[in-house]
């Protein structure tokens, strides 16, 4: 038997060989013709199949499928009293009737209407924003908002992990469950792949609902590394919602050496913003579970345009579903519209040329652009990539840091103290349209520039990457660095 089976591994190498340059031709066809894609990621496939073939058009299926026209991942609408709220702010931007605490805020008008007619995102100002940048107190502050949860916790993490953090969580949410509160959680099985199907099981068994995004074809073997949904949603009683870039495992409380202390930057807001975040975690919830949880009006408040004079929020999001690249257009309006600075944090910065092009031409113009990314790797191919798009920017007069005290995670774009938008998308072209992101758009004052202070303050911890400093890496940075921006359409 056994060797039965290795005649047959033998004569299908032997066919493969053989006929490889016939094979490797009828594969590049297919990468070319079957999907519409850009011509720089299609020229990177080919050469990724000319210098490893056959494993190259493996690694295409695994990674390379674009779903974007699939009916995978159906365009879903939001209908009803929050379409209504929608229109109501069109036409009030429309006729002028728009009126925001800070009369400056009047140039970003145009992005408001835009976020409104492509991502139904109704602008709300009656909002409390807090920032967390370190994991304990964000997630100390998760617990206490949930300990005060009367009706419902929505839970939903690209990555949890059974440890030490999540052991200190699940008390808490079973608990709740025992005193009659609706609980939820929404995992995405690539980033909760640590986790076992018992532990989904246990928590089932408690009374919680549980939802997988995307699952795994093959048991726990997840072929589809792209589409995942990276979002990090909290949402309690419709009453408070936490947004940001923290998931939930031991490195983002600094407990794992390898990272050290882990740098990231994460919202709680308070306020009619936070219906959007349950709009969002209930139409991610609805494609998971096959089922719509909008029949219960219980769930929602319909939000309604306030002028008190706290911060103005936005909640908008992208991902495959979506031909509109709405975070990724908000980050590049909000680059074209700075006159004084951009401050940009992101563990990842492997940004498209329309990106990379506005950076350069607001830096050249005098805009003070400045970039800051982590000193080590998560994932070591995007960390040389980031490298390589890092020393084009310094080029192009950027003042680009290395953030040494440990890991950074954080997610933000503020533009002149005024605007800002934080979230869980990185720059980079995976969070542009390969995965589910949530960002918000604060178009606070006070805010901002709480944030614009932090990371003034992550600057005494930095390098400042000058120009000399990135002329004296090695040959073998230097070659990490061009085959890592080779391969950067793919990452």
């Amino acid at each position: 038997m056994a060797e039965t089976i290795w005649n047959t591994l033998v004569e299908i190498y032997d066919f493969l060989m053989n006929n490889l340059v016939v094979i490797n031709i009828i594969l590049a066809l297919a990468i070319i013709f079957f999907q519409r894609r850009s011509p720089q990621t299609v020229w990177t496939w080919l050469l990724l199949l000319y210098f490893i073939p056959i494993l190259g058009f493996i690694l295409y299926l695994v990674i390379g499928q674009d779903f974007h026209k699939s009916r995978m991942f159906k365009a879903k609408e939001i209908e009803g009293d929050l379409k209504y709220a929608v229109r109501r702010q069109e036409e009030n931007i429309y006729r002028k009737r728009l009126r925001l605490a800070n009369p400056e805020m009047a140039r970003f008008k145009d992005l408001i209407l835009y976020n409104l007619e492509a991502g139904q995102a109704v602008l709300t100002d009656n909002n409390d924003v807090r920032i967390y940048k370190d994991g304990r107190e964000k997630f100390q502050a998760l617990l206490t908002e949930m300990e005060q949860a009367k009706r419902y916790i929505h839970m939903q993490y690209y990555i949890i992990k059974n440890d030490e953090l999540w052991q200190a969580i699940e008390p808490v949410l079973k608990r709740k469950v025992k005193e009659g509160v609706a609980v939820r959680i929404l995992f995405d099985s690539m980033g909760c792949r640590t986790m076992k199907n018992r532990d989904w099981e246990r928590l089932e068994r408690a009374g919680i609902e549980v939802a997988e995004f995307f699952p795994a074809l093959l048991g726990n073997l997840q072929l589809r590394i792209n589409y995942r949904n990276h979002r990090k949603i909290v949402v309690i009683d419709g009453r408070i919602g936490f947004v940001g870039g923290f998931n939930v495992g031991r490195e983002y409380i600094g407990l794992d050496e390898k990272f050290g202390y882990w740098r990231d930057t994460h919202l709680c807001i308070e306020g009619a913003a936070v219906t959007s975040l349950a709009v969002r975690f209930v139409l991610d919830w609805n494609y998971a579970a096959k089922e719509n949880l909008f029949l219960d009006d219980q769930l929602f408040e319909i939000p309604h345009y306030v002028r008190n004079g706290h911060d103005p929020v936005q909640i908008i999001s992208s991902g495959p579903d979506s031909q509109i690249k709405m975070i990724h257009d908000n980050y590049l309006h909000l680059i074209h519209s700075a006159k004084h600075h951009v401050y940009i944090q992101t563990p990842y910065f492997i940004p498209d040329d329309s990106i990379l092009d506005a950076l350069k031409i607001a830096s050249r113009s005098g805009i003070d652009v400045r970039i800051m990314v982590p000193c080590k790797p998560d994932h070591p191919f995007v960390y040389w990539a980031t490298y390589s798009y890092i020393g084009e920017m310094v080029e192009a007069g950027a003042k680009c840091y290395v953030y040494d005290n440990g890991f950074l995670h954080a997610k933000t774009l503020s533009v002149d103290g005024m605007v800002a938008c934080v979230g869980t998308a990185n720059m980079d072209i995976r969070s542009f349209g390969l995965n589910f992101e949530v960002n918000a758009v604060i178009y606070s004052e006070r805010t901002v520039q709480r944030l614009e202070r932090a990371f003034e303050n992550d600057m005494t911890k930095c390098t400042h990457v000058t120009r000399k400093v990135y002329d004296q890496r090695g040959l073998v940075i230097k070659a990490k660095e061009q085959f890592s921006r080779l391969l950067s359409p793919l990452l």
